[in-house]
Order: C-alpha cells, then structure tokens, then sequence
C-alpha cells in the first residue's frame, strides 16, 4: 500500500493541483486531487483528479484521449499545493485549447502563448 508523504488537505479533503506542461512549462489547467487521486495518479503515471461538480474521480483523458503523463510532482513550501509536470497527448481545456488559460483578462480576448513579451511573466 502507497504512503503518502504530509500533506495540508482542506476540509473536504481536497489539495489543488496546478499542471503544467513539463517540456514548455506552460500552466495546463488547476484541478483538485484527494487522497485517491493522487494514489491513482502515483500508481498509474497519469493524472488523477477529484470532480468538485460531479464529486467522482475523474481520470483525465479517459473519454477525450487526452491523457497526462505525469513525470514528476512537487509540493509548495506550505504542503498544501502540488504541482505536476505532465507530458499532455493533447488539449488540457474541454473547449479544446491547450492550456485553459487562453483569456486574458480583463478583456478575456484570446492570449497567445507564449506570451509575446516575456519580461512581463
């Protein structure tokens, strides 16, 4: 049985999980893991996650294809935050953008990526 290291889970049990693409570090998508999740996630090599609207684990790319090998997760200095480096097979936004953030705010109009001036990152 998989220990899992400590870590900060809210009161519903729940850890956000920034992804990030490991080659081109861009910011993917946020989604939450519980326990499960992240069990999933470390005895699979792929991306787990918690539905907060549909409460049901959720196994990203199981019905799209869009599957994300995870190749290596890190936890915040708080133990509350984790982020993982995943290889994407394809879009990580259901509207079929890479990256779900593809607005920019406050306008909301499309943000290419990589942004085009990158001193302001």
């Amino acid at each position: 049985m998989l220990t899992l290291p400590p870590l900060k889970f809210d009161a519903r049990g729940l850890i956000p999980a920034v992804v990030q693409d490991a080659h081109t570090l861009q910011v993917l998508m946020v989604a939450y893991m519980n326990e499960e999740a992240l069990k999933r996630t470390l005895e699979t090599g792929e991306a787990h996650f918690w539905s907060r609207s549909r409460e049901e684990l959720w196994h990203k790319g199981a019905t799209s294809g869009n599957i994300q090998k995870v190749v290596e997760i890190r936890v915040d200095c708080d133990a509350d935050t984790l982020l993982l480096l995943v290889e994407p097979a394809g879009p990580a936004c259901h509207t079929g953008n890479t990256s779900c953030f593809y607005r920019r705010f406050p306008s909301l109009e499309f943000a290419p990526w990589p942004p085009p001036n990158p001193s302001l990152r």
